[in-house]
């Protein structure tokens, strides 16, 4: 008896054959030359006229014959697709991560659906916002946010001095040169607050996406390796259409 991911692997070719051979079909039926043949004999009118050879062109398609080779292709493929549906319908396995079942008794098709799920939460949680490596964070119960330790800083005032280059003289005036000076005139005291995530939280949700990834297609391959039951549908549509 096969398997169900037996009968998906042989489904891809059956499908490009049967494609194949109902292009090939089209073509054949829509080319009346084919179709058509031809029988004549020449008789002159009297025995002295002149002989002139039969002629004639055999039919080199027959309609019916492309229909009966259409069914027989298309009834594989209408049997290989049928065994497969049917089968999804009963094939299903647990979701399990280091033994613990997250998920029971999961169809296939729902499991193809986890897995394209998951391939995009692994790209969302990988770019996830993390806080700054420079800083050291604690958690805020209040505000539920991150926070740093708050930091002192001065603030300063630019003071005008002046700075006497030469004495005055009973000829010369002083030489004075005025620049500033940073006074400090107060305190900055800060404290950083932040939405975004610890590092090690990040990682630890991509590993917890990524452990459950595997054991979405180990699941699916486990679902995939239940036996089939052939389904014979083919007979019975082109029975109907063709019969």
């Amino acid at each position: 008896m096969a398997k169900l991911n037996q009968i998906i692997a042989v489904e891809k070719g059956v499908k490009s054959k049967s494609l194949q051979d109902i292009t090939v079909a089209h073509h054949k039926v829509q080319k009346p030359a084919l179709l058509a043949g031809i029988s004549r004999t020449y008789q002159p009118k009297d025995e002295e006229g002149e002989q002139l050879p039969p002629e004639s062109t055999r039919v080199q398609v027959q309609a019916e014959d492309v229909l009966r080779e259409m069914a027989a292709s298309l009834t594989r493929l209408f049997d290989v697709t049928a065994t497969k549906d049917w089968a999804n319908c009963s094939a299903r396995a647990d979701v399990t991560v280091e033994g613990r079942t997250v998920v029971a008794d999961v169809p296939v098709s729902y499991l193809l659906f986890l897995e394209k799920q998951l391939t995009d939460l692994h790209t969302f949680v990988k770019k996830l916002p993390t806080l700054d490596a420079a800083e050291s964070w604690s958690h805020d119960p209040s505000t539920d946010w991150w926070k740093t330790d708050p930091v002192r800083t001065i603030r300063t005032k630019k003071v005008p001095r002046n700075h006497v280059k030469a004495e005055a003289t009973e000829k010369h005036p002083a030489q004075v040169e005025v620049y500033y000076e940073d006074v400090p005139i107060g305190y900055w005291t800060t404290v950083k607050f932040s939405g975004a995530l610890p590092a090690r939280r990040v990682n630890e949700l991509v590993e917890r996406v990524e452990k459950l990834q595997q054991a979405v297609k180990f699941a699916r391959e486990e679902a995939n390796g239940a036996e089939v039951t052939d389904q014979r549908v083919g007979d019975a549509v082109f029975g109907y259409l063709f019969g």
